[in-house]
């Protein structure tokens, strides 16, 4: 990862981030995720960039923000979050010196599957350590209670040291019980893990036994939230997403019903962001948790017992349709259960062909379809052009293909240069140079 940040990037670190410096207090007000989404949403509806907030204009721009998005933001908010420069340049110098990177979702570099997967709902900031090129290779997630017995700990260790058999990713929160077992199987078989951390990055990445991992390239941690946050129990739940969005398959190892972190993870992937099939455990005692789980629309798992099984699940998940969070398209295979009712996206830019996942047999709608192929033709964009010049190539009004272009930026496919106003390709995202005992 880069060192120097964008000033994109740091126009959304002093309105998000609270730059916790030792026992320095953070500030009150600042920006919720939906309050920046807000921010966000006008900037672009303004033509203009979170960097813009920094530049000469930034007071009549925070005047037009706060008028735009009151009463809960106001010009005099903006204000004094965005006048914390010298304690960011504080974290700063502390991420750098502990070789945490920080990248925003208006950079390049930004995760692409976070971005597309998630889109809106991707964090606007996210910290990592480690290579953070492994963020975009896939892999197995294994999430699971906390508070299990040995003979779960024993079988989860053993899915891990399969997944680094079959040389794919483990992907986990790190928290206690079934994600540290899972990492650690993996690891310990001289895998590759991805750890979604809910607090305390800096401290776990300079843990002696993960910095070794974290060098080796074998360990990237990562985090929405400040290298030097406590527990919460929101922003556990919050993180969840991230796993999955970042694998090709999970493995619910163990659930509560009802409660806990696992069980919200586990439901919100089958009734909200659907981003990859659910498995959970179909081996041993069965908790009344997967139980409900199955009933929900989660798959038993196939319990592959050499590396080129789990490949071969793998896969076959590769071919699964990811339904366009409609409740009435079911994945190929699926059960067909009831979902709960969700509110089925109707907005340009739904489908991210990017993500790997084939689309043939999927139920698209008209728009998902053509802006898929919109999307395909714009990435393979030869050269820099303008909006006009795009809307005249794609025969389409200036104002759809605005707002077209205003999706691919977030999603990261295009790049927005200035002096003259261009549009191009993303560029390649630069080379950055990775459990439990």
């Amino acid at each position: 990862m880069n060192d120097a940040l964008s000033p994109n990037t740091q126009a959304i670190l002093l309105l998000t981030a609270p730059l916790i410096i030792g026992r320095g207090k953070t500030a009150a007000d600042l920006l919720t995720p939906g309050q920046y989404k807000r921010v966000a949403q006008s900037l672009r509806e303004q033509e203009r960039q979170p960097s813009d907030l920094l530049g000469p204009n930034a007071a009549t721009l925070c005047a037009a923000l706060g008028e735009a998005c009151a009463p809960q933001i106001d010009c005099e908010r903006l204000r004094t979050l965005l006048d914390r420069g010298f304690q960011l340049s504080q974290a700063l110098e502390r991420w750098h010196a502990r070789a945490i990177w920080v990248v925003s979702r208006a950079d390049a570099a930004y995760p692409r599957r976070l971005k597309s997967r998630l889109r809106d709902d991707a964090p606007a900031i996210l910290y990592g350590c480690g290579n953070s090129l492994r963020l975009e290779t896939g892999g197995l997630a294994v999430v699971g209670s906390r508070h299990v017995d040995q003979a779960l700990i024993e079988y989860t260790e053993g899915v891990g040291r399969l997944a680094a058999k079959a040389r794919r990713t483990l992907v986990s929160g790190a928290a206690r019980g079934i994600d540290q077992a899972a990492m650690r199987g993996a690891l310990q078989a001289e895998g590759q893990a991805i750890g979604v951390l809910a607090d305390s990055l800096e401290s776990t990445a300079l843990n002696r036994e993960h910095r070794n991992l974290l060098l080796e390239e074998r360990l990237v941690l990562i985090s929405p939230y400040d290298p030097s946050a406590g527990f919460n129990v929101g922003n556990a739940m919050q993180r969840n997403k991230l796993i999955y969005a970042l694998a090709d398959a999970a493995l619910v190892v163990s659930s509560d019903y009802k409660k806990g972190g696992t069980w919200a993870g586990a439901s919100e992937q089958l009734q909200k962001y659907r981003l990859v099939p659910v498995y959970v455990r179909a081996t041993g005692e069965m908790s009344q948790g997967l139980q409900a789980l199955l009933q929900a629309g989660a798959l038993p798992w196939p319990e592959p017992k050499l590396a080129e099984d789990l490949i071969e699940v793998l896969s076959a998940d590769a071919e699964w349709v990811r339904p366009s969070r409609d409740p009435g398209v079911v994945a190929p295979g699926a059960p067909n259960l009831p979902l709960q009712a969700t509110n089925t996206s109707t907005e340009l830019g739904a489908v991210s062909p990017s993500d790997g996942v084939k689309v043939s047999g999927t139920r698209l709608t008209p728009a998902e379809e053509l802006f898929a192929t919109v999307r395909s033709l714009i990435e393979r964009m030869p050269e820099p052009k303008t909006e006009a010049e795009i809307a005249d190539e794609l025969n389409v009004p200036a104002a759809q293909a605005k707002k077209w272009l205003a999706r691919l930026m977030e999603e990261g496919v295009v790049e927005k240069m200035v002096r003259p106003v261009r549009y191009r390709a993303a560029a390649d995202r630069p080379v950055q140079g990775s459990l439990f005992r």
